[in-house]
């Protein structure tokens, strides 16, 4: 084996060991969060509004932003960032059933649709169980199923390498994401349940999200958050 081939191989085990850790970093952080949120659950108060998902809904500062709202609402965010359905699937009782909301929005599985064995029936086949479990514990809480946000694979974000969006942006496109908002509609039909697009604003002349709103091409500055905010105030 040359010395040139001996280094690639370095490299790449080098690689796979920082992505090893990286992994187990996330997780690690994914067992604190529902650790968090079992201990506030004990001191919330029931009936009230959830925001329930994957990062894009961890990171909505509603705490802040909800003290601008005319209407007096509480509303408790149970977002985990890097959360897939399964995850939440797994997770319902911390994240839904013991806040016994009155009503939830939802805006779970972008993360599924970065996995390399992505398929869109199988983001649909959980998002459909946690919405059967939802109804049959929560009878009559009202339920949004929020469309997916867009994405900027295009613009130049500090920081963000080619290698980065070829990753990220591999499987998770805005196409694709525009497919699984039609299912998951027909989804919140089948369940009589609400599908909401509070995209309105986020998007630039291409249907990319713009390019002031996003921090690398997926997650979304507090600006962002403003403009879905200013959105979903109806269904609040």
């Amino acid at each position: 084996m040359d010395e040139k081939t001996m280094e690639t191989l370095k490299k790449l085990d080098m690689k796979g060991v920082r992505e090893a850790i990286l992994y187990n970093y996330i997780q690690e952080q994914k067992r604190n969060k529902l650790k968090s949120y079992k201990i506030l659950n004990q001191s919330v108060k029931k009936g009230q509004i959830l925001f329930v998902g994957s990062s894009l809904m961890e990171f909505f500062p509603i705490n802040e932003m909800q003290q601008t709202l005319e209407k007096n609402c509480i509303i408790y965010n149970r977002g985990i960032a890097g959360f897939v359905t399964t995850e939440l699937l797994a997770s319902m009782n911390e994240c839904i059933f013991e806040l016994e909301p009155s009503k939830i929005f939802i805006n779970i599985g972008t993360n599924d649709m970065n996995t390399p064995d992505y398929k869109k029936e199988n983001l649909i086949k959980n998002y459909d169980k946690i919405l059967t479990q939802i109804s049959e514990k929560l009878p009559h809480c009202e339920v949004h199923l929020m469309a997916y946000y867009p994405l900027n694979a295009k613009a130049d974000f500090p920081g963000v390498d080619e290698e980065f969006k070829k990753s990220r942006f591999k499987t998770r496109t805005n196409a694709i994401i525009l497919e699984a908002n039609e299912d998951v509609e027909k989804l919140a039909k089948k369940h009589n349940y609400k599908f909401i697009n509070v995209n309105d604003g986020l998007m630039d002349e291409e249907g990319n999200l713009k390019e002031e709103f996003s921090i690398e091409g997926i997650h979304m500055w507090p600006n962002a958050y403003s403009v879905i905010l200013e959105n979903m105030k109806k269904y609040l």
